[in-house]
């Protein structure tokens, strides 16, 4: 009898062992099949931006109302990032992760035989439901998959560039698709690659659950938090275009603060929030977090305009403007896990400083362009600001997974998410605005100290064009000056991220092997 108990004892932990062998050897298939994932998602959301000339002409509709595509698709996905990740930590990310990557999928297919704007800006919001997804699981998915935390710095590190690289190649990608097979097949061409990836999934993705299983999913919190984080990015989206002050804002401003102040209310007293508070308390996660939302807001808010200054004022075409930011991408590929390898060696706070200091001096770099600058007065500032935020975005990545239990990465990873998405929201609406408001002043300002001795119709017209193009320029300028300081004081803040030592994943966590 006693044999028989040795017996079943060794069996077990030989299966046991062989167990945490697969788990060792996959884990790096894991980080490849989470980046397809990753990649796809965020690649979606740069070429839909390239096709809706084509979209707009196809379905007949104004440049207004093909706005609300993208706009759909950003407010569904900034709603549900949060309950994703919630789902992903109670009922088991594995599960989350396909079923939000195989409705993407779906999403797609159904996208690229839209047939009018309606039935366009419906499957957009399926794509962006299920794509929310992604984030919060493929980051806890990782997190559990390298319990060592060298290794899972660099992998969070190298998982982290794919969202920069999907933003660089999108243009690269999508431009040749678009010209030669038309805007359906940036939607229809994610079928074969999510197929793909959906087999990756099943084969090297092992289920990982926590014991603490949800009793009372908090519904109210989820709406309440929807609510109002749809009417924020709805104005930041929209502000612009309606006015800061026009009734549409006001109502969008009132809307969210009393269903943020509403959710607050119902978070304190739930027993199982979507969104646990107990996570601010911790001054390296807030401080993080913090950190990241300024370093994205000045890297969305201004870099969404190089593009348009490389088309507008130097004359690239799409694809030529796609080429400028190939060194970038590769920058970000580069040094992310040359971060994440410093894990242990030194304090995140002086690795995440000195990297968002670089961005800065990066983004400084920009004040120098103007009409006549060439492609490499693009593209080294670019490499530079890459190489700064590159280095540092593993060490932001892993503080989040290793400041939290290992049952909540899942929701602290979504509201890392959250933070950046909304980041990138603020700074596009706050750089556009900058942009703007500069642009005019600034044509005040050249018109009251130029003169003009010709008076003739040609004369006149040059020189209107020539203030108002010198304004538009020193605009820019002015942008990246802000964005270049705001992260500055992103890199001091930086100096209050102090570290706990490094929790290893374990106690509630279970991995269990399918």
């Amino acid at each position: 009898m006693r044999d028989d108990y040795l017996y079943i004892f060794m069996a077990a932990m030989t299966e046991s062992d062989d167990s945490k062998s697969k788990i060792g050897r996959d884990r790096w298939m894991v980080l490849i099949t989470v980046i397809v994932g990753t990649f796809l998602g965020r690649l979606d959301q740069t070429v839909v931006n390239l096709a809706l000339p084509d979209i707009i002409t196809d379905f007949k509709i104004t440049v207004t109302s093909a706005g609300w595509i993208a706009t759909a698709y950003i407010l569904a996905n900034a709603i549900f990032v949060p309950i994703w990740g919630k789902l992903g930590d109670t009922i088991g990310r594995k599960k989350v992760y396909l079923w939000g990557f195989g409705i993407f999928i779906f999403g797609s297919v159904l996208a690229g035989f839209a047939w009018n704007l309606s039935s366009m800006i419906i499957f957009r919001v399926i794509q962006a439901v299920a794509g929310s997804a992604d984030y919060p699981t493929a980051m806890a998915i990782l997190a559990v998959t390298f319990p060592d935390g060298k290794e899972r710095a660099q992998a969070l590190g190298i998982w982290s560039s794919s969202f920069a690289a999907a933003v660089v190649f999108g243009p690269l990608i999508g431009g040749p698709l678009i010209d030669n097979f038309g805007w359906r097949s940036v939607f229809l061409i994610n079928l074969p690659i999510g197929i793909i990836g959906v087999i990756m999934a099943l084969t090297y993705i092992h289920e990982s659950v926590s014991e603490k299983k949800a009793t009372h999913f908090d519904w109210w919190g989820a709406i309440l938090l929807g609510i109002s984080l749809g009417a924020l990015v709805l104005v930041l989206d929209k502000g612009m275009s309606w006015g800061w002050l026009a009734w549409e804002s006001l109502a969008s401003y009132a809307i969210s603060l009393l269903s943020l102040a509403l959710f607050i209310a119902v978070e304190k007293n739930h027993p199982e929030p979507i969104v646990d508070f107990k996570f601010f308390k911790e001054s390296v996660f807030t401080n993080t977090l913090v950190n990241n939302f300024i370093v994205f807001m000045a890297m969305m808010g201004s870099v969404f305009l190089i593009p348009i200054f490389a088309q507008t004022y130097l004359g690239y075409d799409a694809t030529q403007t796609g080429y400028l930011f190939i060194p970038m991408a590769f920058a970000i590929v580069l040094v992310a896990p040359l971060g994440g390898s410093l894990t242990g060696k030194v304090q995140p706070r002086y690795v995440i400083a000195l990297s968002t200091l670089v961005a800065a001096v990066g983004l400084y770099m920009f004040t120098g362009i103007d009409a006549r600058s060439h492609a490499t007065d693009i593209i080294i500032p670019m490499v530079v600001m890459a190489l700064g935020i590159g280095f540092g975005m593993a060490q932001r990545t892993n503080i989040i997974a290793t400041v939290v239990p290992p049952q909540e990465i899942g929701i602290a990873s979504s509201i890392l998410a959250l933070a950046r998405n909304i980041a990138g929201a603020f700074g596009i609406a706050v750089f556009g605005t900058i942009l703007n408001n500069s642009t005019e002043s600034k044509i005040l300002e050249i018109a009251r100290y130029s003169s003009l001795r010709a008076f003739d119709q040609t004369h006149l017209t040059q020189f209107t064009s020539l203030i108002i193009l010198k304004a538009q320029i020193e605009a820019y300028r002015t942008v990246f000056f802000v964005a270049s300081v705001i992260i500055f004081v992103g890199a001091l803040l930086a100096l209050m991220i102090i570290a706990k030592e490094e929790i290893e994943p374990g106690g509630e966590e279970i991995l269990i092997m399918d």
